[in-house]
This record gives C-alpha cells, structure tokens and sequence, in this order.
C-alpha cells in the first residue's frame, strides 16, 4: 500500500464527519477561489507592463500591500481590496455558478454535511487547489 493511497483513504475517513467536510469543502474552495483572482490579477498586471509598486500607487497603497497580495501563499485579501486592484488593471470581480457537476459534489456537501463518495470529493477539491500548471501531464 502506498503511502498516497494511504493519505486519500484517511482523508475520505475523516470527511465522513459533517463537520470536518464542511471545514474542508470550505476551505478547499477558498483558496481555489483567492488563488484564482490573485493569479488573473497578476497576470493582467503583468500583461500591462506594471511593477507591483506601480500597481501599488495606482491604488494609493503601499507597495508591500501589492507585493503580500501577489506573492504571499497565505493571502487572504478582502473582496474590496482585490475589486479595488483588479479596477486599477480593467477588470471586475464576478461571481458565477459551479458547472453542474462541481455544484452537486460541493453544494450537496455542504447543505447535506455529507458526501456519497467522499475520496472522490477530496481528489476533486485537490485538484481545484493544485495551480493548473503543477498537475501532472
């Protein structure tokens, strides 16, 4: 037995508790989402040609506020922050629904406090997580 068989079994286990699955569902998408927003925010700044500093006084922040938000691997910004960057570059913060399939494996989750195949919810989570670029070919 492998010790990545291992993990994802131990996982699946642990999210049978409604409370741990929620915390972990939660979570999972929280930083899917941030890391989002902060990855199209960089790219655009980048596609701009600005420096952080420069995106920095665009918004009348210090440029350590940029520097944290863009590099930071624990950024948790405010929804005002990052509407207030993305303006500064041209963009705009949206919200739009899961596709259909994500929908019912996160939301049923969540409103049930349970998963019909938890090993797979946590695989699926993962990968939400995990920069596109990392993923293995």
């Amino acid at each position: 037995m492998t010790h990545h068989k291992v993990f994802w079994d131990d996982l699946a286990r642990d999210l049978e508790s409604p409370e741990f699955l929620r915390d972990y569902v939660v979570e999972s998408m929280r930083i899917a989402t941030v890391d989002s927003i902060v990855n199209a925010i960089d790219d655009a700044r980048e596609a701009a040609g600005l420096t952080k500093a420069e995106l920095a006084r665009a918004i009348q922040k210090e440029p350590a506020t940029i520097r944290r938000l863009l590099s930071s691997d624990n950024s948790n910004p405010t929804l005002g922050t990052l509407a207030e960057v993305a303006a500064a570059l041209g963009l705009r913060i949206t919200v739009e629904p899961l596709p259909k399939s994500e929908r019912k494996q996160i939301t049923q989750s969540l409103l049930e406090g349970r998963s019909a195949d938890p090993k797979r919810l946590a695989q699926h989570l993962d990968g939400l997580r995990t920069p596109k670029a990392e993923l293995p070919a």
